[in-house]
């Protein structure tokens, strides 16, 4: 049986508003033929083509690699996981998924359990090249820049030569050594590089010349750097852990841990820095007011009492979560650490879940008596969940006895922070 939670992973995760592929009673279509040599394949047209091998062979281990590789460049840090996590099970002999996981949870801000990944990746063989680029970031976000930019210089020989030179000069400036992180960014600048100009402005406000830091602003965005003004001059006075986070992630710490800034993209991309123009131009806000700053180790909201699923078997063999009563959030409350889930459905109407959710009950009286739904709301969809499981592997247990049954479903995992809010009881 052709495995569609693969299917939904790219189509409601990582391409929203696309139409769910499904082959039923039939065989996928061919899937679009690899560009020609020297040509460059967009994200979106990589993610569609494996996506559409993965169709035809759901253990396609070249095709799930190439998937998260694609969730990557897009962004979507959840997808990439989902199919890295498949090409492991495939390949658990292979260096990459644990390098391409690491990768993904670098990008979630979730630094120690990246470092964790990348040493599994080197002790399946992975040279420090391979990893250098993510891991000196994860080494960067925990305060430890000595190592960051160890791994920077070692990337500055791999095929992401210009993003490492941007990286290092970033690391360079917040352990406060402005000449180097300034001598680094030459070689771009003489390019003419927008990604670098725009990396300057951030070394000259990260090592205290907020004014310089303005000039360079307005020589690549004339005036706009009155908007860019009061995250410029919050830069200084942050922990290198915090300073890291702002000009990688355009995340300046608040209230309740940290706010994103508005200032810099979230997902992964090949100039880190590209989108400021248009954020700037539209007006978003791109700081928040002063506030005490955060302690240096990255820290969460204490979490809210939430239900831990507890696993039986039943007589249709399912694992399934069923917690007390007692321990269940109230509606509305959201889950502060990072959980597992299994995805039913998404769509960009988030009310109308609970009534997808209500008749998939109904269809399954047995399987999903005394379950409870989820929805994790996004800018661009809502996702509609069961959970959380103890695991991710008590999750996908769970989302393939679903699947035998041909209810889509697949595991899903929530990011630290985000907020999942329970559906009324049905």
């Amino acid at each position: 049986m052709i495995r569609k939670s693969l299917l939904a992973v790219a189509t409601a995760s990582v391409l929203p508003g696309v139409a769910q592929a499904q082959y039923i009673g039939g065989s996928a279509p061919p899937p679009p033929a690899a560009p020609a040599y020297g040509l460059r394949e967009s994200p979106e047209a990589s993610l569609s083509r494996h996506v559409r091998l993965l169709a035809i062979n759901p253990r396609n281990y070249e095709a799930l690699l190439g998937a998260g590789r694609a969730a990557l460049a897009l962004g979507d840090t959840q997808a990439a996981v989902g199919f890295f996590g498949r090409a492991e099970e495939v390949n658990p002999r292979s260096w990459v998924p644990k390098w391409g996981q690491g990768a993904a949870l670098v990008q979630m801000e979730d630094p120690q359990a990246a470092l964790q990944a990348f040493s599994a990746a080197q002790a399946l063989g992975a040279t420090q090249v391979s990893v250098a680029l993510d891991r000196g970031l994860a080494f960067d976000l925990t305060g430890d820049q000595a190592r960051a930019q160890a791994d920077y210089r070692a990337a500055l020989n791999g095929p992401d030569a210009n993003e490492a030179r941007r990286r290092l000069a970033l690391s360079l400036a917040i352990s406060g050594n402005k000449t180097e992180a300034l001598k680094t960014l030459d070689p771009l600048l003489a390019r003419r590089d927008p990604g670098a100009s725009r990396c300057r402005a951030f070394v000259l406000a990260l090592t205290g010349d907020v004014e310089g830091a303005r000039s360079a602003v307005n020589a690549a965005l004339p005036g706009l750097a009155g908007n860019l003004d009061p995250f410029l001059r919050r830069l200084p006075a942050l922990r290198p852990a915090e300073k890291a986070a702002a000009v990688n992630f355009g995340h300046m710490p608040g209230a309740g841990g940290g706010q994103v800034a508005g200032v810099l993209p979230s997902g992964p991309r090949a100039d880190r820095l590209a989108d400021l123009d248009s954020i700037l131009n539209s007006g978003a806000p791109v700081a928040s007011p002063p506030v005490a700053a955060r302690p240096s180790a990255p820290t969460w909201s204490p979490p809210q009492p939430v239900r831990v699923a507890t696993v039986v078997p039943t007589p249709s063999t399912a694992i399934r979560p069923t917690p007390p009563p007692s321990a269940a959030p109230a509606a509305g409350t959201g889950f502060s650490l990072k959980r597992f889930w299994v995805q039913l459905a998404s769509g960009n109407n988030a009310d109308a879940l609970n009534d997808q959710f209500r008749r998939l009950k109904l269809r399954n009286r047995d399987l999903l008596k005394n379950i409870n739904g989820y929805v994790a709301e996004e800018p661009a969809k809502a996702r509609l969940l069961i959970g959380p499981f103890k695991s991710v592997d008590d999750a996908r247990i769970f989302a393939d006895d679903l699947e035998s049954i041909d209810v889509d479903a697949f595991s899903w995992t929530s990011a630290p922070g985000q907020m999942i809010r329970k559906l009324p009881d049905q």
